[in-house]
């Protein structure tokens, strides 16, 4: 079944009833010119079993401990967002499998030439997305060929890098000349840099709780990857199993501002665009299936990787 993801941009109460996440909206309890009925019919219900994700955009949004611990018991991603509205918070439950300890365990015993495989394989795949975006585009990435044909285990020589450096590069080149702001040659991946930089960082931070999501529902450690590594980063088992996923990102980006150009403010319709990354259709295995399905076979397939079961990691391959 495909999760929601619920987006709340507005003033709104939300609490729980009867397994159900209820919404209520503050102008409209507190007019005195309306009547009760109206106001009972203006409230709305959304199952939580049915919920994947939930973005809280919003200073003046209530939300009851009742209704979160619903969410966290449904392994519900909650994404908070600062003052300038993108995201900066993520809430997800401490135990999301009834088989977490015996997954932690072989997760923390994995060995070192264990974990450089399996980032190698990670890096080949991304930088393997990464040239499919420039082919939809119809932009040369025959450089990025030897590339990922030569990572090494563990990444060695930074190919991860050497890509990134082409990519960034050629990604936005072919936008419309005359379009505002277009980046061009100019653009640099930063992420306090110019748009559309905000469009990525937004992007990202939805498929990152996304992957967060899927490894905690695949009784795994988040903090704990396979080559990120930063005491200050809860989600390092997130950032690296995203990697592959992120061209699916960048190719939506590129396509949203084909049709609407380059704001340095997200509204309302890109960020509609952009929360629909969990059911982007993605090819893994030979399989069609919406991202977020794809990020949970992804996760387990990692599980059984520690395990000793298989040795080689399921990403998507964008085509």
């Amino acid at each position: 079944m495909i999760k929601r993801t619920l987006y709340f941009g507005n003033p709104a109460y939300l609490s729980l009833t009867n397994s159900q996440l209820m919404v209520r909206l503050p102008e409209v309890e507190k007019n005195k010119q309306l009547d009760n009925l109206f106001k009972q019919q203006a409230q709305a219900t959304i199952p939580v079993e049915d919920i994947g994700v939930v973005v809280l955009d919003h200073k003046q949004i209530t939300i009851t401990h009742g209704l979160l611990d619903a969410l966290m018991e449904n392994n519900v991603a909650v994404i908070t967002c600062n003052n300038t509205r993108h995201p900066t918070g993520l809430l997800l439950p401490l135990q999301g499998n009834t088989l977490q300890h015996e997954r932690y365990q072989h997760q923390l015993e994995a060995s070192e030439p264990l974990r450089k495989q399996l980032w190698q394989q990670t890096i080949v795949q991304k930088i393997k997305n990464q040239a499919a975006v420039l082919q939809h585009q119809q932009i040369d990435a025959a450089r990025l060929y030897p590339v990922y044909n030569n990572v090494k285990s563990g990444d060695s020589e930074n190919a991860e890098g050497t890509a990134a450096a082409f990519y960034w590069t050629n990604v936005f080149t072919k936008l419309p000349a005359g379009m505002a702001h277009a980046p061009g040659n100019l653009f640099r991946r930063q992420r306090d840099g110019l748009p559309p930089n905000n469009y990525l960082n937004y992007g990202y931070a939805i498929l990152r709780a996304i992957m967060a999501r899927s490894i905690v529902a695949a009784g795994l450690l988040p903090t704990k990857g396979i080559h990120h590594h930063n005491r200050y980063n809860a989600y390092c088992l997130a950032d690296d199993l995203m990697e592959p996923y992120r061209p699916y990102v960048d190719k939506l980006i590129v396509e949203i501002i084909l049709k609407q150009g380059i704001s340095d403010e997200l509204n309302k319709e890109i960020k509609t665009h952009l929360l629909g990354i969990p059911v982007i259709d993605v090819t893994l295995d030979g399989e069609s299936s919406p991202l977020m399905v794809a990020t949970q076979r992804t996760a387990t397939s990692l599980v059984k990787c520690f395990a000793g079961e298989q040795r080689k990691l399921l990403y998507p391959e964008l085509s």
